[in-house]
């Protein structure tokens, strides 16, 4: 996709962090939106800001673990719009903690959201976009769904954040192969952000009354909540940084979109051992006081 103006862009998780600054350059470049989030007061106020910046912007709220309101969004960007060039499966949130004391309601929680919030964002939107591609040979669209770079390494104490955004990087590179057998119109990609300053560590402000859980939460997990409310907040790249290198890669039809390339190293390490059969290597291999920070607030 080269050109942006007047194509028609949906964004979950659209009110605040990845999402609002996806909505604010979007509207920057004169694309129209269609903005989705759990939280209505905030999405009222962010399309609020957007059209008294001129944006044509509607704004609906949908959980994305909930199919039907997923296809409610796309039902209200068609009615709107008449089509859909840009989607944004970027709604997320995470949770941590020690893998076997995450209860059922954590995992439906954060699968719901993460993983299966990107699976109907994909089945409802992408027929949309194909059908499209076959009406009008300059049709364009793209898909970006939004993982983590915990989607590529596995840290010790985010077992079901990990297993999410694995899951999902598994799905986009699939979706990646199935749309090069059908078309040349359509693309996809995958934000991989690291620690970035957003809302992720404060998602459970949004959890819902009926997946949450009848016990305080854990040792591991009080312990996973700091960490990951340190690591997000003295990151150092933004998310205006990684919004302008999303539409760059959209631009470009790039499908591993990076907030910190630096981090890759892991990465590499992780698929070394793999190949050569070699047990996992420390995550944290380059930041040993990270993990005697978590043995001892663990083991204590």
């Amino acid at each position: 996709m080269k050109q942006f103006e007047n194509k028609v862009a949906v964004i979950t998780g659209g009110a605040s962090g990845f999402g609002k600054v996806f909505a604010r350059l979007g509207a920057a470049l004169r694309m129209r939106l269609v903005l989705a989030d759990v939280q209505e007061d905030v999405l009222d106020a962010t399309v609020g800001e957007l059209k008294a910046q001129g944006a044509q912007v509607i704004g609906l709220r949908a959980d994305v673990a909930r199919a039907a309101e997923v296809q409610a969004l796309a039902d209200a960007a068609m009615s709107a719009f008449g089509e859909v060039n840009l989607l944004f499966n970027n709604a997320g949130v995470g949770a941590g903690g020690l893998l076997w004391e995450s209860t059922e309601r954590d995992w439906d929680w954060v699968l719901g959201v993460n993983l299966h919030g990107v699976i109907h964002g994909v089945r409802i939107f992408t027929p949309l976009m194909l059908e499209a591609a076959r009406k009008d040979a300059d049709y364009r669209g793209h898909i970006v769904n939004t993982a983590s770079m915990a989607g590529l390494l596995n840290a010790p104490a985010m077992g079901i954040y990990n297993v999410s955004k694995h899951a999902v990087v598994a799905l986009s590179e699939t979706l990646y192969q199935d749309l090069g057998l059908v078309t040349d119109q359509v693309h996809c990609s995958v934000l991989c952000p690291y620690f970035v300053p957003t809302g992720i560590s404060q998602s459970h402000r949004n959890r819902p009354a009926t997946l949450a859980n009848a016990v305080p939460p854990t040792r591991s997990q009080r312990v996973a909540q700091a960490q990951a409310e340190k690591a997000v907040s003295s990151g150092k790249v933004s998310a205006e940084d990684v919004a302008q290198r999303t539409f760059d890669a959209i631009r470009d039809e790039s499908f591993y979109i990076y907030s910190h390339p630096q981090a890759l190293d892991g990465v590499r390490q992780r698929m070394e051992a793999m190949v050569a059969q070699r047990n996992p290597p420390d995550p944290f291999g380059d930041k040993p006081e990270v993990r005697a920070a978590l043995v001892r607030a663990l083991r204590d």
